[in-house]
């Protein structure tokens, strides 16, 4: 049975794909901004306190405690790997508060400057798996971390793709924990009237194929940006693909 079929709506009622790496490139742009707003963090923290001062990095640090976790998540995640413990502050700080919050306000930021200069580019092998999909009577929802979901696909002209949607606001709205945490999949599952049984996780990021496999889905399928497959394999992917126009007939 080919991956193709496999993906049929006689196996599966809905698929569930991740945004930010998976359907949009905006993965590589959050990376960025994340590793911006750390290396300056931490330069001025060694500047103020002697430390020695060692960078962000986007192969390491953002992939392990960062990528497909809520914001403050990823802050809190990232700062405890370096020994360091700031308030957490509210999620109204200004971006220049020595906070939890300050610091992924100041990341979020960063992202909508670049968003701003460099618009959305999408992922064509993952447009054609979406219209494919719809075309065969499969049910689609939307679920990521980032609270900019609704304005990155209304940019991409892709927001009505997706019968439901569990992004970062929404996550909050229902009070659901972040990846790897498996209850925003699971909720939006719901919202589909899919059972995880019957619905399929496509996810880039280990937080999120970790996500998929705990919350006892049917397939969890990893797509590789990175070129580390393996890793996507170890932590919960059934299948992992370079690129979704691989499983478009």
């Amino acid at each position: 049975m080919t991956m193709t079929q496999q993906l049929s709506a006689d196996r599966f009622d809905a698929v569930l794909f991740d945004l930010d790496g998976v359907i949009t490139d905006t993965a590589a742009v959050h990376a960025r901004a994340w590793k911006t707003m750390f290396d300056t963090y931490l330069r001025q923290r060694s500047k103020a306190t002697g430390a020695a001062f060692e960078p962000f990095t986007i192969d390491g640090d953002y992939r392990t405690y960062v990528d497909g976790k809520p914001r403050y998540d990823g802050v809190r995640s990232f700062l405890l790997s370096r020994g360091i413990d700031l308030p957490e502050g509210t999620r109204a700080d200004p971006a220049d508060a020595e906070t939890v919050c300050g610091l992924g306000n100041r990341k979020n930021e960063l992202v909508n400057r670049l968003l701003d200069d460099e618009g959305v580019v999408v992922y064509e092998g993952s447009v054609r798996l979406l219209h494919q999909l719809r075309g065969d009577g499969v049910r689609l929802g939307v679920v990521s971390s980032s609270r900019n979901c609704v304005a990155v696909l209304t940019t991409a002209g892709l927001l009505d793709m997706f019968e439901a949607r569990v992004d970062g606001v929404v996550a909050a709205e229902r009070g659901l924990p972040g990846k790897p945490a498996p209850d925003t999949f699971l909720s939006a599952a719901r919202d589909l009237g899919a059972s995880p049984e019957r619905a399929v996780v496509v996810e880039d990021a280990i937080s999120g194929v970790q996500a998929g496999r705990a919350g006892g889905f049917g397939l969890v399928i990893g797509v590789d940006r990175d070129g580390d497959p393996d890793a996507l394999r170890r932590h919960g992917a059934d299948v992992v693909v370079a690129d979704l126009g691989d499983l478009v007939s």
